[in-house]
């Protein structure tokens, strides 16, 4: 990018802050907003299109279009979820303010927040939420209603000033809180509460918001009591119901007085129950990050068999997979080599079963076994030879032993039938 210096606007942004936030957003892929320009089109002029995103962000001229309103389904099963897409050009002037804030952010924030930071991860969440399960019989499953349509305004600029931050990342935040969203049929709808998930600066509002309303509500007033929170996904480990009943019920009243509402269903008390916790209780499982917490037969190193509180993919989460599974349609890809469908599909695999695998992998074994079923579907398709299920089947085991590592899940997987 070329142009006026730094020095000549009122604002000190840095072209490389631009230019680097683009490579993220480029990265991250993503929709186009309602400009309709993808990051293609964006591409075709990126020079122009940074200068321009640069240039009115250091002069304070800068002002966000609405946000797309796009519905879609939720990760895990659970329904639909709207999101709001901003313009690639947004998305890139959200980044700069996004990596300012996270730098800043980062030395104030709770060990035990997961949720959109640089090098913590879901994994490590579900690790802790395991081990303290061992050691807590009873969990508060936290879910916040509507938690990214309702995060009010004002406090969210209240934990953005408690940064200290620079004028003109406090003058952007107010602006894209405030941007209209613009519906399927172009109508624009004002709010005036939230701040609109999927946009690049939203998870770290997010995160800002929930450390002052939570967790270091949680430090100030209920110091030892563990918890991991995933932006507004959280549990909190008890040692008796008593204590989980009187908690709860203190922060359902923290969350009424930051403007948030716990569901009135899907937060509960649940016990841990396994093999040496045997009481009742009407909620002995929990669903955190797409991990069911329930109770399941395991061994020990040594081989002996006993009942565990543990973390497996949930119900959700496998029914989604294996409905995405079935999308591929990989039977009829005929016109694809054995080669053209590992390439499509093991990067997806791949990821799949790093997130899934990491605990119980067992309970992924149908899911794999069923993107073999889809295999061994398309060879019968593919060669005529292969029309007999026997033929099919002499061939798999052929193919599966020759090349092992053809399709990554054959690590784990490599039966072609449930």
């Amino acid at each position: 990018m070329g142009g006026q210096s730094p020095q000549d606007k009122p604002f000190v942004i840095s072209k490389y802050e631009v230019q680097e936030a683009y490579r993220s957003v480029k990265a991250n892929k993503g929709a186009p907003g309602v400009d309709e320009v993808d990051l293609e089109a964006f591409e075709s002029d990126r020079r122009d299109n940074l200068y321009k995103i640069w240039n009115r962000m250091s002069s304070g001229s800068y002002f966000p279009p609405p946000v797309r309103l796009v519905e879609i389904p939720k990760p895990h099963g659970g329904g639909v979820r709207t999101l709001g897409v901003p313009t690639v050009a947004d998305r890139v002037a959200q980044t700069v303010v996004a990596r300012r804030l996270e730098e800043a952010a980062e030395p104030i924030f709770h060990p035990d927040s997961y949720g959109y930071r640089p090098g913590v991860s879901a994994r490590a969440a579900l690790e802790a939420c395991r081990r303290r399960c061992w050691s807590h019989d009873w969990v508060i499953d936290l879910d916040v209603e509507k938690f990214f349509d309702s995060v009010r305004w004002d406090l969210i600029l209240k934990a953005v000033d408690a940064l200290r931050p620079e004028p003109w990342v406090v003058l952007y935040v107010r602006r894209w809180l405030a941007a209209p969203a613009q519906g399927p049929d172009g109508t624009l709808v004002a709010r005036d509460r939230g701040t609109p998930q999927g946009s690049a600066v939203s998870p770290i509002l997010a995160n800002l918001f929930m450390h002052w309303a939570f967790d270091a509500w949680m430090t100030r007033n209920h110091r030892g009591i563990p918890f991991e929170r995933y932006a507004d996904d959280v549990v909190v480990h008890c040692t008796s119901r008593a204590q989980a009943e009187v908690l709860l019920g203190a922060i359902e009243d923290r969350m009424a007085e930051v403007g948030l509402r716990l569901h009135p269903i899907k937060t509960r008390i649940v016990y841990c129950k396994d093999g040496r916790r045997r009481g009742d209780h009407e909620h002995t499982s929990f669903t955190f990050l797409g991990y069911t917490f329930r109770a399941r037969g395991a061994r020990t190193k040594a081989g002996k068999l006993f009942t565990g509180f543990l973390p497996a993919i949930s119900d959700g989460a496998l029914k989604a997979k294996g409905q995405e599974v079935r999308r591929w349609r990989v039977h009829l890809k005929t016109n694809l080599s054995l080669a053209d469908l590992a390439r499509w599909l093991n990067p997806i695999v791949r990821g799949w079963t790093q997130y899934y695998g990491a605990f119980y992998r067992s309970a992924l074994l149908p899911l794999l076994q069923r993107i073999n079923a889809y295999l061994l579907r398309w060879l019968r398709r593919k060669y005529r030879r292969l029309r007999s299920l026997k033929a099919a089947l002499a061939a798999w085991q052929r193919i599966t032993r020759q090349a092992p590592g053809l399709f990554t899940h054959w690590r784990w997987a490599t039966v072609a039938w449930r």
